[in-house]
């Protein structure tokens, strides 16, 4: 694997954090590929910002996990294998080691934009897990009960799209598509507290752990940015 560059992450938590992240990822895609963003912040230090993408049906929505960094030379914005990302990360050391970039996929290019969200919800956990679990219930049933030569791709995501598109009960602007993909990637815990926002077309349900972003309209001006997620 080819470095282009290493950050320093604060500590080893940071980086079991970001290994862990990035496993879950690599479940849905091994060929995933994510995009980095590393600014300043105030103190010296900065912050380092990951975004996948998981493919929950035709659809999609983007997951985001940051790190914060033990100072930053320089600015970082690029597009990297998610795998090579993943052995980049020295968890004992607290270390993380950049390699080459990659041509990035569609979405990478359209990212939430930085600024410019405004408070749109506070569901709780316990509010919106029944709804999800349901839905997981019935995408396993009804793509069981598709016969075997018939259960393409094709048909799967029209599935899931049909099923994670429903608004949620207690907040109706936000799709089902939204938790169900905080719950997959380790963000959705019992208790955790839940914010949603909106900017444009994006929405975005953040919990401790990190947050995810679904389009839910053309966003025009939606620039390419380092959401505050964290």
């Amino acid at each position: 694997m080819t470095i282009t560059a290493r950050l320093a992450l604060t500590d080893a938590g940071e980086a079991a954090d970001l290994s862990a992240f990035l496993l879950r990822l690599l479940r849905f895609d091994r060929a995933a590929a994510v995009r980095l963003q590393a600014v300043d912040r105030s103190g010296g230090d900065g912050v380092l910002a990951v975004f996948g993408r998981l493919p929950l049906g035709g659809s999609g929505a983007l997951a985001i996990r940051t790190v914060r960094l033990s100072g930053l030379d320089e600015p970082v914005d690029l597009t990297v294998s998610a795998g090579q990302l993943l052995d980049g990360v020295d968890t004992e050391a607290g270390g993380l080691a950049l390699p080459a970039p990659v041509t990035g996929p569609a979405w990478a290019g359209l990212l939430p934009p930085r600024t410019g969200w405004r408070p749109a919800g506070t569901p709780s956990v316990a509010e919106v897990y029944p709804e999800l679990m349901a839905g997981v219930r019935e995408f396993r049933e009804r793509s069981e009960a598709v016969p075997a030569h018939h259960r393409t791709r094709a048909v799967l995501d029209a599935l899931a799209d049909e099923i994670w598109s429903r608004p949620v009960g207690v907040l109706p602007e936000l799709p089902l598509r939204a938790p169900h993909a905080a719950y997959v990637i380790g963000f959705l815990k019992p208790g955790v507290p839940l914010t949603v926002h909106r900017a444009g077309g994006w929405l975005r349900l953040s919990a401790p752990a990190g947050s995810v972003a679904v389009r839910t309209a053309a966003a025009p001006g939606a620039g390419l940015g380092l959401s505050p997620v964290r």
